[in-house]
């Protein structure tokens, strides 16, 4: 048994409303120092698997075909081996 951490974010050169949004009202609210908040999507996957060569190829090809949209996001995910 494996879980997957998904981390989805909008690629650098695509504007951020909500990271800006977020910003300024860490800004509003006097935490000062705050240059920028990027915004994004954390998912968790449990996967049945027999190795982990085969769940990172699982997740990858789920990332590709699903999970981000690969025009505007870039997505990263670790994944870890648990017991049965």
């Amino acid at each position: 048994m494996f879980n997957a951490k998904v981390y989805i974010t909008l690629k650098k050169s695509i504007a951020d409303p909500q990271g800006n949004a977020m910003k300024e009202a860490l800004l509003a609210m006097k935490y000062d120092g705050v240059k920028d908040v990027r915004m994004g999507k954390l998912i968790e996957i449990k996967l049945e698997n027999k190795n982990a060569a085969e769940a990172e190829k699982r997740v990858r090809d789920m990332c590709e075909t699903l999970l981000a949209n690969t025009v505007i996001e870039d997505y990263t995910y670790d994944i870890l081996e648990v017991g049965p």
